[in-house]
C-alpha cells in the first residue's frame, strides 16, 4: 500500500491524499461505508459504485469469523469474491465488537475469550489466530487486535488496557510479516492507538506503533463514552506525533461534523453506522440541516429530499414520499434514506478535499457546519 498526500490546507491540519491499493485507489479525506457482515445494509453495489461513489468499505472480522465463517469464505476465494465488490475493502479486528460485549467475554494476556450473540458458542481471538483469520477474510487494509478502552475509565484501568493493546501488537505485527496474503494481492495492517483520554498514554501508545513502521495508523478508543472535546484534543495531540506519509483513520466516527472537524486535525479516513442506522430511523443527513422524515411536517412537502444533493435519491423522490414511505413501514424507506445518507457523506468528504485543495477549508468548515448541524 502507498500513500501519497497531495494537498494540504494552510489554516488547518488538513490535507488531501491518495492511498493506493491493489484493488484501486482512494482519494482522501474519504468515509467508508460500513459492511458489518458482508454487506452495507439495503443498499446495492451497484449504487454504491455509481450513486453513492464508495472507493472502499469495510468489513467485520467477528461478525465474518461468526457467520458466514472461515470455511466459507476461504471456500469462496475471499470476502471480495463473496460479497462481488472489486474494490479495496478494509477490516476491524473484531475488537470494539468484543469490548461492547463486555457481559459475555473475557480478557488475558493470551488473547480474549468471548461467546458467540448469536448462539452462545464460545470462542478466542488471540493475535496470531486474528491475523490467520483477516488473511481468510482477505481485505486490503486489516486492523490490528486491540483492547477498545471505555471512554470513561480512569488511567489506571487505562494504564492497564493500553498495556494488553501493545503486548497483543507486537505479537500481531509479528505474525502478519511471518504469513502471506491467501488470494494473489497485498494486505497491509494498522495498529491500532489507544490510551483512552490521558495525554501521556496517547503519546506512549503513538511512540510504540510508530515502531512498527506500519503502511498507516488508526486512532481507536473515541466516541466510545468521552466528551466529544476530549475526542477532539486527543486527535490534536495524536495526529502531530504521526508520520506525515502515512493515512491516519479515526475509527468509528461519526457525525458530519464530527467529520470536517477530524479532517481539520489531521484524519485521513473514517467510517461509522450513522448514516444507515440513522437512515434506517428516518433521520437524513443533508446540505441544508438534519431532517427527521417521520414528521408529519413532511406530509405535503414534494420538494426535492435535497436540492443540493448528489444522489439521484434527492432529486426523485419528494420528502412528501419518503415521509409516506417510513409511516407506512415499507422497507424501501429505509434503502432510500441509507443511499440518501452516505451518498450525502461521500460527497461532503469530496467536497472537503476540493476546499484544502484550493486552499480556503478552514473557512468552508465554519460556514459549512452551521449548515449541516442545524434541524430543519
Amino acid at each position: 500500500m502507498k500513500f501519497t498526500k497531495t494537498a494540504a490546507d494552510p489554516h488547518s491540519a488538513a490535507r488531501a491524499g491518495v492511498i493506493e491499493t491493489d484493488h484501486g485507489r482512494i482519494h482522501t479525506p474519504i468515509f467508508m461505508p460500513v459492511g458489518t457482515v458482508g454487506s452495507v445494509k439495503g443498499v446495492y453495489h451497484r449504487d454504491l459504485r455509481e450513486d453513492i461513489r464508495a472507493e472502499i468499505i469495510l468489513g467485520n472480522t467477528y461478525h465474518l469469523y461468526l457467520r458466514p465463517g472461515l470455511d466459507t469464505l476461504r471456500a469462496a476465494g475471499g470476502l471480495h469474491r463473496f460479497e462481488a465488490w472489486d474494490r479495496p475493502i478494509l477490516t476491524d479486528s473484531g475488537g470494539f465488537q468484543v469490548f461492547s460485549l463486555s457481559p459475555i467475554r473475557k480478557l488475558t494476556p493470551e488473547g480474549c475469550t468471548f461467546r458467540s450473540h448469536i448462539d452462545g458458542s464460545r470462542h478466542q481471538f488471540t493475535p496470531e489466530n486474528n491475523v490467520d483469520t483477516q488473511r481468510i477474510i482477505g481485505a486490503d487494509i486489516c486492523m490490528a487486535l486491540d483492547e477498545c478502552c471505555p471512554g470513561d475509565a480512569d488511567h489506571a484501568y487505562a494504564r492497564k488496557s493500553l498495556d494488553l493493546t501493545k503486548s497483543w501488537l507486537e505479537r500481531f505485527a509479528k505474525r502478519f510479516r511471518e504469513t502471506e496474503p491467501l488470494y494473489g494481492y497485498a494486505q497491509t495492517f494498522f495498529p491500532i492507538i489507544q490510551g483512552c483520554v490521558y495525554p501521556d498514554l496517547r503519546r506512549e501508545a503513538a511512540d510504540h506503533a510508530m515502531q512498527l513502521g506500519a503502511d498507516g495508523y488508526a486512532i481507536g478508543g473515541l466516541a466510545v463514552g468521552e466528551p466529544t472535546e476530549k475526542m477532539y484534543e486527543m486527535l490534536e495531540l495524536v495526529c502531530p506525533l504521526l508520520p506525515d506519509d502515512r493515512p491516519r483513520y479515526l475509527m468509528g466516527v461519526g457525525t458530519p461534523a464530527n467529520i470536517l472537524e477530524g479532517i481539520a486535525r489531521g484524519v485521513d479516513m473514517f467510517d461509522c453506522v450513522m448514516p444507515t442506522r440513522n437512515g434506517r430511523n428516518g433521520m437524513l443527513f443533508t446540505w441544508n440541516g438534519i431532517m427527521n422524515m417521520r414528521n408529519a411536517k413532511w406530509a405535503e412537502d414534494f420538494s426535492e429530499i435535497d436540492p443540493d444533493g448528489a444522489s439521484f435519491v434527492d432529486h426523485c423522490y419528494s420528502r412528501a414520499y419518503l415521509h409516506h414511505l417510513f409511516v407506512a413501514g415499507e422497507m424501501f424507506a429505509a434503502m432510500l434514506a441509507s443511499e440518501h445518507n452516505l451518498a450525502f457523506y461521500l460527497d461532503l468528504v469530496r467536497t472537503a478535499r476540493a476546499h484544502i485543495e484550493a486552499g480556503d477549508f478552514a473557512a468552508w468548515k465554519e460556514s459549512t457546519l452551521e449548515r449541516i448541524t442545524r434541524r430543519i
